[in-house]
C-alpha cells in the first residue's frame, strides 16, 4: 500500500475558473501549499481551459517529443534491449549527445504521466550507460553528464541537477509502482544516490580528460549543491541546480540520518534565490558564488550573465512555493522577473540578459517562455496570465533545437497543467 502525498483526489485537473472581466490579483495558493492541501493549481484551467483541453494539450506534447516523428519531432529514441530490459534516450540533437540533465527529465515526465515503460527504459539507460560504480573512480556513484548514443562517454564527471531529478524520479517511481528487483528498485537506487551526494569521499584517478579528484555534490557548511564535486571548480554553484522544492521530498523519504540536512538545503537554496537574483530584474546568472555573487568561469566567461541555464531558475522557486509555501520572498522573485520580460515585449524578448537587464540578444525561446510561465505559480500580479496564455500558444518544439526547448516546455506544461505532483513512498 502506498502513502501518496499528492493523494488520488488531486490527480484530476482542477476547477475550471472563469478570466475575470477586469484585472484582479491572480490566486495563489497562500500559506496553503499543494504538500498540505493536496491540491496543485491548473493555470490553464483558471485562464478557461476546459480539463479536456488541458489533457490533450499535455498528452499531445508527450506523444510528440517521446513518440513523434524521429527526424523532426521526437527526442526520445529507443536503444534495443539488454538484460535488465528495454533501453532508451533521450537525445540532444544540437550536440549529438544524451544528458543526464535530459535522462533525468525524461524520467520525471514519465513518472508523472504514468509512463512506466518510457521511465524503465530510460533508467535502464542511464543505470547502464552513463552510472559510475568502480570504486576507484572519481566519478564513483554518479552519472556521466554527457555521454554518445553508443554510450561512449564524453565526460566522465556530473552535472548535478541530473542526479537531483533522477533521486527524486525514482522516489516517485516507487510511490506510484512499488519496487523491483535489482536496478528497479527505486527506493533503494535513490537512497544510495543519496547518501552518495552527502557523503561521498574524495576520490582521485584517470578520466577520458585526464586526472581528477571529487567527492560529494553538496557543500556540507553553506547546504548548497554544488556547481561539480571536481576539487578544481567545487567551491561554486548553478542557480538553476538549487532545486529546494525537490530537498523537501528527500527530508521525508530520504535515508534517515540525513533528512535534517536536506531540511537545511531547502533553506539555504531559498536564502541563496533571495542573494543571487537581481534586486530589480529577478534574473539569475549562470554560474555563481555560494554567496550569490555571479561566476564568470575560465571556460564560460559568458557564465555570469542570464542564459540557458538561467533559464531554469524561476522555474525551481515558483514550484518550491507552489508545494511548499515557505518562504514569501518567492513570489516577490516571480513577480519582479515577470514584470522585466513584460517590460522587455512578451512576444518578442530576447533570452539573453545581462543581469541588470541589457539584452544580449538571441531569439525568443520556446524554453524560456516555458519557464516564464511557471513563475505565474508564485507570481501575484494579473501579468501572469499573459506568460501562461504565451506558453498554451506555442507549438510544441520541432527541428534542431527541439532537445532542450521541448523538455522545458513539457515540464513547464505538467507544472502549469497542475499534472506535476508529488508522490512520496511510505
Amino acid at each position: 500500500m502506498k502513502c501518496v502525498l499528492c493523494w488520488l483526489m488531486a490527480l484530476g485537473l482542477g476547477a475550471s475558473v472563469q478570466p475575470a472581466e477586469k484585472a484582479q490579483p491572480v490566486q495563489a495558493p497562500g500559506s496553503t501549499s499543494a504538500s498540505s492541501s493536496g491540491r496543485y493549481r491548473n493555470l490553464f484551467g483558471e485562464g478557461g481551459r476546459t480539463p479536456a483541453e488541458v489533457a490533450a494539450k499535455v498528452d499531445g506534447a508527450f506523444a510528440q517529443l517521446f513518440h513523434g516523428d524521429p527526424a523532426t519531432q521526437a527526442v526520445f529514441f529507443s536503444a534495443g534491449t539488454n538484460a535488465d530490459g528495454p533501453l532508451a534516450y533521450v537525445y540532444d540533437l544540437h550536440h549529438r549527445d544524451a544528458r543526464s540533465e535530459g535522462m533525468s527529465y525524461g524520467m520525471i515526465i514519465a513518472v508523472e504521466l504514468g509512463r512506466k515503460h518510457e521511465f524503465d527504459a530510460l533508467w535502464n539507460w542511464a543505470r547502464h550507460w552513463m552510472y559510475h560504480d568502480a570504486t576507484n573512480h572519481p566519478a564513483c556513484g554518479f552519472f556521466s553528464w554527457s555521454v554518445k548514443t553508443n554510450g561512449v562517454p564524453n565526460d566522465e564527471m556530473p552535472a548535478p541537477d541530473g542526479e537531483e531529478y533522477f533521486a527524486t524520479g525514482l522516489y516517485f517511481a516507487s510511490a506510484r509502482w512499488s519496487n523491483g528487483p535489482g536496478i528497479f528498485n527505486y527506493r533503494a537506487e535513490a537512497d544510495r544516490l543519496l547518501v552518495d551526494m552527502r557523503h561521498r569521499a574524495l576520490i582521485s584517478g584517470p578520466t577520458i580528460l585526464g586526472p581528477r579528484t571529487a567527492g560529494e555534490l553538496f557543500e556540507p557548511n553553506h547546504h548548497l549543491v554544488r556547481f561539480t564535486p571536481d576539487v578544481d571548480n567545487r567551491d561554486h554553484t548553478d542557480p538553476s541546480y538549487q532545486l529546494p522544492a525537490f530537498y523537501e521530498i528527500w527530508a521525508r523519504c530520504g535515508p534517515a540520518a540525513d533528512r535534517a540536512f536536506w531540511s537545511q538545503a531547502a533553506a539555504a537554496s531559498r536564502a541563496f534565490f533571495h542573494r543571487g537574483a537581481h534586486p530589480v530584474t529577478g534574473l539569475t546568472p549562470d554560474y555563481a558564488e555560494f554567496d550569490g555573487r555571479p561566476w564568470a568561469s575560465p571556460w564560460n566567461p559568458q557564465s555570469a550573465v542570464f542564459q540557458a541555464d538561467a533559464w531554469r531558475s524561476v522555474m525551481n522557486w515558483s514550484v518550491d512555493w507552489a508545494w511548499w509555501s515557505k518562504d514569501p520572498r518567492e513570489r516577490e522573485l516571480s513577480d519582479r522577473l515577470q514584470a522585466f520580460f513584460e517590460s522587455a515585449g512578451i512576444q518578442r524578448y530576447g533570452n539573453r540578459f545581462t543581469l541588470d537587464g541589457r539584452s544580449l540578444g538571441g531569439s525568443h525561446s520556446s524554453g524560456l517562455v516555458a519557464m516564464n510561465a511557471v513563475a505565474s505559480l508564485a507570481a501575484t500580479q494579473p501579468r501572469a496570465r499573459r506568460f501562461v496564455q504565451a506558453l498554451w500558444d506555442l507549438p510544441v518544439p520541432t527541428g534542431p533545437g527541439r532537445y532542450y526547448d521541448g523538455m522545458l516546455y513539457l515540464l513547464a506544461l505538467l507544472h502549469c497543467s497542475g499534472e506535476f505532483q508529488i508522490w512520496l513512498p511510505e
